[in-house]
Order: C-alpha cells, then sequence, then structure tokens
C-alpha cells in the first residue's frame, strides 16, 4: 500500500476544510486527484507530506503511520513539484544546482555533490530533454522548462511517491503536451515511483493513469477506476451541470451539454 488514508478530517477555527476522506493507493496504480479550486486538493496534499496535521483520522504513506514515524525522513522519498516552490527558488541558480538540490530537498545547492549525483542530474537534463538549459538561470526560463526542472529536482532523491501539483497551470497547449509526454515518460519506468496527478482538468488524464479521486467541497465525491469515474453521468454530477464526455487516444475530453450551454 503506498497511501492509505482512513476518516481524514481537517477543521481550521471553526471551517471544516476536509471531512471524512478515505483513499487507498496502491503500487501498481498511478492516481489523479480531481478538484474545482476550493475543493481542498491542496489540504489533503499537505497532510499526505505531513506538513499539516489532520483533526481526526489515520494517514499511512509508504508503510509510515503518521504519529509514529520521523516525517522528515518520510518527506525524502516523497517528491512534490508545485508551482507554489517556483517562488521559493533562487532565480540567479542554474538549472542543473536547482535539479541537483533536490537529493537533499533543499532551496539552494550547500554540500558538493557527488560524482554520481552529477552524472544523475546530467541525465535527468537529457532525459527530458532539457540538456541545452544546463547553464542557464532558473529565473530565465519559460514556465514549461521550469516545471521540467522541478520534475527532475523531484526525481533526483528517487522517491518512490511523486505528487504533480496542477504542474500544467500557464502553459500553451504545446507546452502542457510536450510537459504531459514527460509525464507518461515517467509513469513508463519499471522502478519509477508511483504518481499522483492533481488538476482540474480532465483532459490532462493521461492514459497511465489507472484512477481518479473527485473531491468535491473537501470530501470525497467518487474514487475508483477511471472507466467507472470519467463518466457524463458521474461527471455531470461532480460538476453540477450537464457536460458530454468524449474519448480521443486514451483521454477523456469534456464539453457542457445543451441544457448547461443554454
Amino acid at each position: 500500500m503506498i497511501l492509505d488514508v482512513k476518516k481524514v478530517t481537517w477543521q481550521r477555527d471553526e471551517t471544516t476544510i476536509l471531512q471524512n476522506i478515505n483513499w487507498q493507493v496502491r503500487g501498481n496504480e498511478h492516481w489523479c486527484l480531481v478538484g474545482l479550486n476550493g475543493s481542498g486538493k491542496t489540504s489533503l496534499l499537505k497532510i499526505i507530506c505531513g506538513y499539516t496535521w489532520p483533526t481526526s483520522g489515520e494517514v499511512n504513506v509508504l508503510g509510515n503511520l503518521y504519529g509514529t514515524v520521523d516525517l522528515r525522513e518520510v518527506r525524502k522519498s516523497i517528491g512534490w513539484v508545485s508551482t507554489a516552490l517556483i517562488a521559493q527558488l533562487h532565480e540567479h541558480e542554474t538549472a542543473f544546482r536547482v535539479i541537483l538540490s533536490g537529493r537533499e530537498a533543499t532551496i539552494g545547492l550547500y554540500s558538493v555533490p557527488s560524482a554520481e549525483d552529477v552524472k544523475k542530474a546530467e541525465d535527468l537534463l537529457i532525459t527530458f530533454g532539457c540538456a541545452a538549459l544546463k547553464n542557464r538561470p532558473f529565473g530565465a526560463l519559460s514556465q514549461g522548462e521550469r516545471q521540467k526542472v522541478l520534475i527532475a529536482r523531484a526525481l533526483m532523491a528517487s522517491p518512490r511517491l511523486l505528487i504533480l501539483d496542477e504542474p500544467c497551470t500557464g502553459l500553451d497547449l504545446l507546452s502542457r503536451e510536450q510537459l504531459l509526454a514527460m509525464i507518461e515518460q515517467i509513469a513508463a519506468q519499471p522502478n519509477g515511483p508511483t504518481l499522483l496527478y492533481v488538476t482540474h482538468h480532465i483532459e490532462e488524464i493521461l492514459p497511465c493513469f489507472t484512477h481518479t479521486l473527485l473531491l468535491k467541497d473537501g470530501a470525497v465525491d467518487q474514487a475508483g477506476p477511471n472507466d467507472q469515474v470519467l463518466t457524463a453521468e458521474r461527471l455531470s454530477r461532480f460538476f453540477g451541470v450537464p457536460v458530454n464526455v468524449q474519448r480521443s487516444q486514451g483521454r477523456s475530453w469534456i464539453s457542457l451539454g445543451e441544457e448547461a450551454t443554454v
């Protein structure tokens, strides 16, 4: 079991942000977490990564029951890619040094990397088609290039769980598809990490993702295999308006139904 969340509720002041969340992710699965803005996605991620403690419930990640382990050690096996991280990184650092810093999950590089680390960072640059970016300042990269560097940074520590928090935000169509193709590469690796992909765009759910959890108003609306969750009936109920679902190249594309567009 990669992730086992049982009856997790989180309250902030008098407001319930998450309510009775149950979610299990197994080693042969890659999941998408879908929710509209304000649905509680980021709050749930912070609990999974051990940055926020639930008001009640139980969290077990990679066989580690939270409350009985050193969360700092657990986080070394979790890669988290988020646009929020961009603001924390030093813009003058080269893309190569940003990737190397992922080995210790630090903001900035404060130790001399080993020859093995240097080789791994160079290989990641080549794998993701970013070799030309090696010595460019992180602040001079495009949004798409930054996201590729952040994913490579997360992979430096060989995480067992990789969380991609809305990585396509702000990308144009071509950059988005290039990034999604890179994510498919990661999913295809025999010993690669389990992926949790967070989005509010159904069309970003790639064929490599096996399951989807729909989060609505802080509660699980639906969770299960994609062919059961990504249906017109269930998505219409989730979004609160009639939607049509078309499938092409293993992906689902939605549009508003006639009743919703009148």
